[in-house]
């Protein structure tokens, strides 16, 4: 899966991610990076609203699973089993959600399970960053089921 493919897939399943204005940035071995205007996003306060923010770093994990199942050919869908979001500082601009892949272990033992058992479960993490700060991170569990 690519950047356009991955961008068409969000704004066609995930009606949300258009509407906040995501854009894909990057997809690679290394992870998925999204991006996301602070315009389509803003508070009260001129800052990003928390669900928006919370939304961004969710989705950029959630394509992160979604593009590994589809490159690994492996018939199935991920979905969120939980999650925890901190925010470390305001988001006063534009920002980015930056999921890393999982660790080659962790990810090995998702697939084996998942091909095994038809249910898997993997923790994965995405990190928000605006004007080359660290402004938030989530922590999630995801469970992938074969179809």
């Amino acid at each position: 899966m690519n950047r356009t493919e991955l961008q068409e897939y969000l704004y066609k399943n995930i009606p949300l991610s258009k509407a906040i204005g995501i854009e894909v940035q990057e997809i690679s071995a290394a992870g998925v990076t999204l991006f996301a205007p602070l315009a389509q996003n803003v508070n009260h306060q001129g800052t990003v609203f928390a669900g928006s923010a919370s939304a961004v770093a969710l989705l950029s994990a959630w394509a992160l699973l979604s593009a590994a199942l589809k490159k690994e050919s492996i018939r199935g869908r991920g979905v969120v089993y939980n999650n925890s979001m901190s925010y470390d500082l305001p988001i006063a601009g534009d920002f980015t959600a930056f999921a890393p892949a999982p660790d080659a272990a962790a990810w090995q033992r998702f697939k084996k399970t998942l091909r095994l058992k038809g249910r898997a479960r993997i923790r994965l993490q995405a990190t928000l960053y605006s004007n080359g700060q660290q402004v938030g991170k989530m922590e999630g569990d995801f469970v992938g089921l074969a179809e």
